[in-house]
């Protein structure tokens, strides 16, 4: 008996290390398979962060003009005031923390395709915005025009090449910085917004308009005029 039982003892503690050996193998898989997802999907980067999204945003800083270091995924200073002057000139927290809404607007914000398959949901959401701040009094047809320059400044080597790059660029559209930006997007915008996604260019492949009304800037004065919709001229 005495033998029976030092093999039972024997089985049953050989049992119990097995349990915990297996939930050992078990947690650390689900580890890693939240670590899988979170190196897919955008969360909140700040100073100290490290890895591809703080590349990605760098590199989207980069190319806006606001981020002059080395793109190495380190959070570091010079990244977090790129951030700052980034939120500062959107009209945002400027808190030099790229969270969600922040990363919405550099356009890293959401993978969900739209009915164009070269832009997502915040990329149509986004132009809309401009076109309602921008032309919120046009015609329908000088809202797509619009919506047209924008595109035809991504396709063009000139300017940033994705529509927030495009949008919010330096001086690019005073509209970012006052009260219109603020203003519910006209139902008019959304459409005419996917209507120049889908390939309509009232503008005639304008890559800049003004309203010679508002505006008495020598440059935009100088462009070749190539349309005339309300009281926007678009011009090459």
């Amino acid at each position: 008996m005495t033998v029976y039982k030092a093999v039972r003892n024997f089985i049953a503690v050989m049992v119990a290390l097995a349990v915990i050996v297996c939930a050992s193998i078990v947690g650390g898989i689900g580890y890693i398979a939240v670590s899988e997802r979170t190196q897919t999907s955008y969360a909140v980067s700040k100073l100290g962060s490290t890895g591809n999204e703080v590349k990605s945003i760098q590199r989207k800083l980069s190319s806006l003009g606001y981020y002059k270091g080395s793109v190495d995924g380190i959070y570091g200073q010079a990244t977090k005031s790129a951030v700052t002057s980034f939120q500062r000139n959107c009209g945002i927290t400027a808190d030099g923390i790229c969270g969600k809404q922040t990363l919405l607007y550099l356009g890293l914000g959401g993978s969900d395709s739209s009915n164009s398959t070269s832009y997502s949901n915040s990329d149509v959401e986004l132009l809309a915005k401009v076109i309602s701040a921008e032309a919120r009094g046009e015609s329908y047809e000088g809202q797509v025009a619009v919506g047209a320059v924008i595109l035809n400044r991504v396709k063009h080597p000139s300017f940033p090449d994705s529509i927030s790059g495009v949008v919010y660029q330096n001086g690019a559209f005073s509209c970012v910085n006052d009260s219109n930006w603020y203003q519910p997007v006209a139902e008019s915008a959304k459409r005419a917004a996917r209507d120049a996604l889908n390939g309509w260019d009232p503008s005639g492949g304008a890559i800049y308009y003004f309203n010679a009304k508002k505006t008495n800037d020598s440059f935009m004065h100088s462009r070749p005029v190539v349309k005339v919709i309300g009281d926007h001229k678009f011009c090459k």
